[in-house]
């Protein structure tokens, strides 16, 4: 099966997922970072809510980036689809749309329902790390720790490491910020800006030269 090598691919993949199968699409399917594993089909009552659920999901993903209306629009929509994956899927933009207004308390609200709720698994996981690194940018470190801490997927450890060393960075406890890294390099050997993390932090920390 095709792997999905960054969050933001594998975020898009679950999206066609749910657009392509919607009116059929069990809620709990087990979706992994490699690809999607299995689904099962809903009673008709079901399948009709699921397609209604998609079809406002596409009207309101198309309007959140226009403007404020948009933004609210699709606020409305988490609310009244809070118990279909859709809803996930759109909290997750909403909390990328506020990150990009620089309101981390918005995106904090929409990140910290999706990892709470969530029933798949890579949508949980994906919502944890990126609730952890806003609550980095919050200074909630300890929460942030804990938000890394609920992702127990292998899949994701090489963000989860990452994330606890920039907790562990700021924190200033070095050596365990260097093992985190070099723990997130191990998974993901070829991302260069974790490599210059752990080249800055070995500077930071590098005694004085002598002269």
């Amino acid at each position: 099966m095709e792997r999905y090598e960054t969050e933001e691919q594998q975020v898009e993949a679950i999206k066609r997922f749910w657009k392509e199968n919607g009116m059929a699409l069990a809620i709990g399917a087990i979706i992994g970072l490699g690809g999607l594993y299995g689904w099962r089909y809903y009673n008709e009552q079901q399948i009709s809510a699921q397609e209604s659920a998609s079809l406002a999901y596409e009207e309101a993903a198309t309007q959140l980036s226009s403007d404020e209306k948009g933004f609210s629009k699709a606020q409305n929509y988490v609310s009244e689809h809070a118990d279909t994956g859709y809803a996930y899927l759109m909290s997750l933009e909403l909390a990328q749309k506020a990150i990009e207004r620089k309101d981390l308390a918005e995106a904090n609200k929409q990140l910290s329902f999706v990892a709470n709720n969530a029933d798949v698994a890579a949508i949980k996981a994906i919502a944890s790390i990126r609730l952890a690194r806003v609550q980095i940018e919050q200074g909630q470190l300890a929460e942030a720790l804990k938000s890394a801490e609920l992702v127990s997927d292998d899949a994701f450890s090489g963000q989860v490491n990452e994330v606890k060393g920039d907790v562990y960075l700021a924190q200033q406890l070095f050596d365990k910020a260097r093992a985190a890294y070099s723990a997130a390099l191990e998974k993901n050997s070829n991302d260069g800006a974790l490599k210059m993390k752990l080249d800055n932090l070995a500077q930071a920390t590098a005694p004085a030269a002598n002269g």
